[in-house]
């Protein structure tokens, strides 16, 4: 055995004895689909590789998470009440439901049927939950396997109830949730609305007065009356699995660990905590070679270069109409073009672009020909532009890409178009914009510095806090004290009361000794005058 080869042997051995069982972990997964998966599987990945075991928790519903693939993960497949064909029409629904029929300009119309969407979800997401839980073989299985940690997708609840029922602790993993409601109620954060733009609120960090209006207003919104799930249902199912009253927010509190996939390079800075690490980029590499016949087409862009054309991985249909006007644009750019486009090709496509199902993104970013994005604003496809430094056109669909785009266009490295509304010109102009004008290329270049600037990379960090919590059995002692309080507490209502109580006793106190007193030095002045 080579030198090489004993060192690598050596210190496998030595991450492992960091366990109390004398091997390495066993690491249970609840996740969702679509692109919240693309980001866990890099962290599932990256523990395979350093020796961990991985089981995913998968229903048999699931459309996107890949029982095939070579990674080493481990999948445990529960019988679910939902077939695959009607998990595959209810995401379309959502998906285009939202693109088309949400209006994004008016607040009152816009939450209220959000709202809505988000109840569709929660449906899915409360059978999927019940398949699971209910299932008692499954739960045996679980329980048998003793699992060191869970690591779940805080938009998908039920991670945290099979953490509860197997006792081990659990770590999420999340993008964002709705007016950041879990990560303020169940996290402990603090979202200060005169700074901190509320999430689809569409809002930067640089805001005017009446932006601020808009904010407080958004805040106000979703404290009081959006609710991501039905609460009341998941308090109560909470409760009845666990036997003893609980809340869904208060099982979520006790996480160990909160991954929020995003930086100070697309985030505007706000409070944060221990507990919560920020992780955006996690996925981002080096970029690899392009296929040859992928290459020789963008080699023939000559000096104009290329303009690489997605909107993300969600999306597989968009109207004639708006195909038409995306084409039209393109065929007016001097450069060539890759379009992701998952659907009937179109009809008038230009010479100059070509049109792929799929297509390697971050490659194709990183190619030195590459001038421009265009992008729905997914967080994955705004990381791989930052990593690389392109500059962008940000056409926001649904979800947090209008707060993404919007975050680029305050930083000064993308222009932004709404998706049903903009013009074949509307779409050149905005190109020749971002490629032509030299500080949307430094702007996006000062990003990627911050981005890369950074004194452990991303993924090592979810991966280092991940082995922290299953060698302490936790991390406890990160998480804020404010969880042990009440919402008086929380807000010192109770200590506010008491204080204005002894004001209020001593005023009143002081206004009877001077009345007293008043009275006295009457009563005296009164006997001398007799």
């Amino acid at each position: 055995m080579s030198r090489m080869m004993k060192t690598l042997l050596l210190l496998l051995l030595q991450l492992c004895s960091f366990f109390s069982t004398g091997s390495c972990g066993k690491v249970l997964v609840w996740q969702m689909e679509f692109n919240h998966w693309m980001n866990t599987k890099v962290i599932l990945v990256e523990l395979v590789q350093r020796g961990h075991e991985v089981t995913v928790l998968r229903p048999s519903s699931s459309v996107f998470i890949d029982l095939n693939n070579p990674s080493g993960i481990r999948f445990e497949t529960f019988p679910s009440s939902i077939t695959p064909e009607e998990m595959k029409k209810f995401f379309r629904h959502w998906i285009d439901n939202w693109v088309y029929d949400v209006p994004k300009d008016t607040y009152w119309e816009y939450f209220p049927l959000l709202q809505d969407i988000y109840r569709d979800f929660c449906n899915v997401c409360e059978r999927n939950c019940k398949d699971a839980v209910l299932n008692k073989k499954l739960l045996t299985k679980l329980q048998e396997s003793k699992f060191d940690l869970l690591l779940a997708d805080a938009q998908f609840p039920c991670g945290e109830l099979i953490a509860e029922l197997l006792k081990i602790p659990f770590v999420y993993t999340l993008r964002f949730s709705p007016g950041y409601t879990y990560e303020k109620y169940s996290g402990g954060l603090l979202f200060p609305p005169s700074y901190v733009p509320i999430i689809m609120s569409g809002l930067s960090g640089q805001m005017t007065f009446m932006e601020r209006v808009k904010n407080m207003l958004c805040m106000l919104y979703f404290d009081f009356w959006f609710q991501t799930y039905n609460e009341k249902k998941w308090n109560q199912f909470y409760s009845e699995v666990l036997g003893r009253p609980t809340t869904l927010f208060q099982v979520m509190a006790k996480a160990e660990m909160w991954f929020i996939r995003s930086y100070w390079d697309l985030e505007f800075p706000r409070p944060t905590l221990p507990n919560i690490e920020f992780v955006g980029g996690l996925h981002c590499k080096p970029a690899k070679p392009l296929p040859k016949e992928m290459e020789d087409f963008v080699q023939s862009s000559g000096e104009h270069g290329m303009v690489v054309f997605s909107l993300g991985s969600m999306i597989d249909n968009i109207t004639e109409e708006r195909a038409n006007v995306i084409t039209s644009a393109l065929a007016q750019l001097p450069q060539k073009v890759i379009w992701r486009f998952k659907g009937r090709k179109p009809d008038t496509l230009p010479p100059n672009t070509q049109v792929y199902e799929w297509i390697p993104q971050n490659d194709l970013l990183g190619h030195p020909k590459t001038k421009a994005f265009v992008t729905h604003g997914g967080a994955n496809g705004i990381y791989d532009a930052i990593t690389h430094g392109v500059p962008m056109v940000g056409i926001p669909l649904f979800s947090e890409q209008r707060d993404n785009t919007a975050h680029m266009k305050a930083k000064g490295a993308a222009v932004v178009l709404d998706f049903k509304t903009m013009s074949t010109a509307d779409l050149v102009n905005a190109l020749k914009e971002v490629m032509n004008n030299p500080s949307y290329k430094e702007n996006v270049m000062w990003l990627s510095t911050i981005h890369h600037d950074q004194p452990m990379k991303p993924l090592d960090r979810a991966a280092f806090w991940i082995e922290f919590v299953m060698r302490h059995k936790g991390a406890k002692h990160l998480q804020p004290l404010a969880q042990n309080l009440t919402w008086y507490q929380y807000h010192s209502l109770d200590v506010i009361g008491f204080l204005l109580a002894c004001v209020v006793t001593i005023t009143f106190l002081v206004m009877k000794c001077c009345l007293f007193y008043y009275w006295k030095i009457h009563k005296i002045g009164k006997k001398k005058k007799e």
